[in-house]
């Protein structure tokens, strides 16, 4: 089966505006599109971006080859015109953006494409799909990790996402601060460290639970992490350090009432001698739930559901929009859905503690930058080559310092305003 290049990762209208304005001669005016938020989900107080470096990869690999020609022009898709000028596309503008882990609100201008209509116009629904999915798990998972008070988190949602988007979220995850994901693939691509023991089926391939144990610890020495909650939680437990002894890393629990069961299993590993004894649950966790286990001996949260689908709030809502053309203000003027022309340029206020205060954006002109300002944008494409990006790692600790950053109010789970107001200042 025939895996499609990123330029077939697109939408129909795409190509009709190309051909139309290859034909009416508007194609190659000067133009930037900006990719932006009118708002935030519902609840949250803050986004974040993500997936930057994952596009910039697909940007640099955003051909048409042959097979893809002949398809578009079987189909009608494209004509004679249209065909021969895709069959050359390279993007050769300028991609300018928010760090990636950067904090963004309403209104922030978080990506700027600028370059051909043509050239920039294609590129539209392939910069969305990726920063509005990894943006979405990103904010979901930054609020897990900010539940779950410096306890680790792994992500173990591959098996509830497409197969990709599964990789794409283990990395926006990573990136958010969880410790671990379950993927492979995560692991390979982009480095993120991956974990994983063993599912209720290998304790009831076996004859008993003792004996799933027992070929576990075999397999996998004491350093592993025993599915207790197959049959009865404090026999499985017992078993477990039967077999291990109280050396065991971790026993996990995947169901029931978690905060009554962590408490008590807690005590049970702790009058088996099991001090040292990891305690590691997963089962359908949000970040509320986690930040209902506050409380409890829980050493570890897995989860899955909630954070490779955004927490409730699959997509980012970011739209990519035209803003400028040959270095005019475009303005659309639609009641529900305005925008504000030109090019825009943002930096973060903060007081000299380090607080954040305020995001000022500013169209057609350069902030008037203050002490303590910080500015927001970074360029990653520069005439159609990319320019060497931060690792993920130092994306991953940026995003830890913004949200540090942010008044104590803006980390809270409960829905209220933005974290700091977006000022936009009149052209």
């Amino acid at each position: 089966m025939h895996t499609p290049r990123p330029a077939l990762l697109t939408d129909h209208y795409e190509l009709t505006m190309v051909s139309a304005a290859l034909r009416d001669g508007t194609a190659d005016r000067r133009c930037v599109f900006e990719v932006f938020s009118r708002r935030l989900p519902a609840g949250r107080r803050y986004g974040v971006v993500a997936g930057t470096g994952r596009l910039v990869d697909l940007i640099r690999g955003f051909r048409f080859d042959p097979a893809d020609i002949d398809f578009l022009l079987r189909t009608g898709v494209v004509d004679a015109l249209g065909a021969d000028w895709l069959a050359g596309y390279r993007f050769t503008g300028d991609v300018d953006g928010y760090a990636e882990g950067e904090l963004f609100f309403p209104g922030s201008p978080i990506l700027t494409v600028s370059g051909s209509f043509a050239e920039c116009v294609v590129l539209e629904t392939l910069v969305l799909s990726v920063l509005n999915h990894d943006s979405a798990v990103a904010a979901a998972a930054a609020r897990m990790v900010t539940a779950a008070r410096g306890r680790a988190l792994i992500e173990m949602g591959s098996r509830r996402a497409h197969e990709e988007a599964a990789v794409a979220a283990a990395r926006a995850a990573y990136l958010a601060g969880f410790r671990f994901t379950s993927n492979l693939a995560a692991g390979q691509r982009y480095a993120v460290p991956t974990a994983g023991t063993a599912a209720h089926a290998f304790t009831l391939l076996h004859d008993d639970e003792r004996a799933a144990f027992a070929s576990q610890v075999a397999t996998l020495g004491k350093e592993t992490t025993l599915l207790v909650d197959t049959y009865d939680i404090s026999q499985g437990i017992r078993s477990a350090i039967e077999v291990a002894g109280p050396e065991l890393r971790a026993v996990r629990i995947d169901s029931g009432d978690l905060a009554v069961i962590a408490q008590q299993s807690r005590q049970l590993l702790d009058s088996l001698g099991a001090t040292e004894t990891k305690i590691i649950v997963s089962g359908d966790l949000d970040e509320y739930a986690i930040a209902a286990l506050a409380a409890e001996p829980v050493d570890m949260y897995g989860a899955g559901t909630a954070v490779v689908t955004g927490s409730g709030a699959p997509t980012a809502g970011l739209v990519y929009k035209l803003v400028e053309v040959e270095g005019r203000p475009v303005v659309k003027r639609s009641e529900q859905k305005a925008t504000i022309g030109g090019r825009k340029v943002a930096v973060r206020r903060h007081k000299p503690t380090g607080t954040a205060t305020e995001e000022v954006v500013v169209p057609q002109g350069v902030p008037d930058r203050r002490a303590n300002d910080r500015l927001l944008q970074r360029s990653y494409v520069v005439d159609g080559e990319p320019v060497i990006l931060p690792t993920l790692d130092e994306s991953r600790e940026h995003l830890r310092q913004c949200l540090i950053s942010i008044p104590w109010e803006g980390l809270k789970l409960s829905a209220g305003d933005p974290a700091i107001p977006v000022t936009v200042v009149p052209a």
